[in-house]
């Protein structure tokens, strides 16, 4: 079994599902709420979990009490989070999320006062248990310094999600064994297709791309691109935290050695499956 480290931020996630997406100056009335664990490493760090990986997530926790739903999230899907950091008198970053029942879509406000999590404090971890560590891409400063000293000190695969479109994140790919990108970010870089943006990586890089109804691409060491095309449950539920399960089975296939086209079909079916769910339970939890 591989153990994986993974690196990133935990939000609450307070989500609202409506009948449709509201006009700008009106107010609705929401079906149901929700308030569950969230953040791009943490959802990754559960379904991980779920895959039956000794998973472990690092990163900051507030001392206050909403900080307990995350650790309770962590402690029922068996994620060892006792590497966090604990910044006293700071809330948890906190996501409005506003789900059309109608379209599975959702759109994001999000709020943090917490500081991120520093290198300084990831320089104190012995990573020599871990196979594998997987980054967020986000507070570059403090990331830089932790994916050189996780390939310095580890000599294990190292990954790194690209969801936005950062000023000099580009500077960290090759501090990375896999790059996991977004339709945002391919298309806020100025490509109108995930293989566009996967061709003129360097050779040697190993990435994958996800596109929505178009499924997902990945990119061998060799440069040759597959494709796995969308899979779609009957209905459409919760498209929140689909690209973190995706890079999650992702994570799970490579780590155990499964091809990057099987790994990548299985993934696309797995983020597939989750949006017709609300929430990150897999379904044979």
């Amino acid at each position: 079994m591989a153990r994986v480290l993974c690196v990133g931020i935990a939000t609450l996630d307070i989500v609202n599902l409506v009948e449709t997406y509201p006009e700008e100056d009106s107010e609705v009335r929401a079906l149901s709420q929700q308030v569950r664990a969230g953040g791009n490493a943490t959802n990754t760090a559960l379904v991980l979990a779920q895959l039956g990986v000794d998973t472990h997530w690092v990163g900051n926790l507030s001392d206050q009490p909403q900080a307990q739903l995350v650790r309770d999230a962590f402690a029922r899907f068996g994620v060892d989070a006792s590497r966090a950091e604990i910044s006293e008198g700071s809330a948890m970053p906190t996501s409005y999320v506003t789900l059309s029942r109608a379209s599975g879509s959702r759109s994001i406000v999000h709020y943090r006062d917490m500081p991120e999590y520093a290198a300084e404090d990831f320089a104190q971890l012995d990573l020599r248990p871990f196979d594998w560590v997987h980054f967020e891409g986000r507070a570059l400063d403090q990331l830089e310094p932790m994916m050189q000293r996780a390939r310095a000190m580890c000599g294990v695969p190292v990954s790194l999600e690209v969801e936005k479109p950062r000023d000099g994140i580009e500077g960290l790919f090759e501090q990375a064994d896999v790059l996991f990108f977004s339709r945002d970010y391919v298309r806020q870089r100025g490509f109108d297709s995930a293989s566009a943006l996967l061709q003129q990586l360097p050779r040697g890089a190993l990435a994958t791309c996800t596109w929505g109804d178009k499924g997902a691409w990945a990119r061998d060491v060799d440069g040759k691109l597959q494709h796995a095309p969308v899979h779609r449950p009957e209905q459409v539920v919760d498209t929140l935290g689909a690209g973190d399960v995706f890079n999650a089975a992702m994570l799970n296939g490579l780590s155990l050695g499964v091809p990057i086209g099987d790994a990548l079909h299985a993934a696309v079916r797995l983020a597939g499956e989750q949006c017709g769910r609300a929430g990150m339970v897999l379904e044979h939890e």
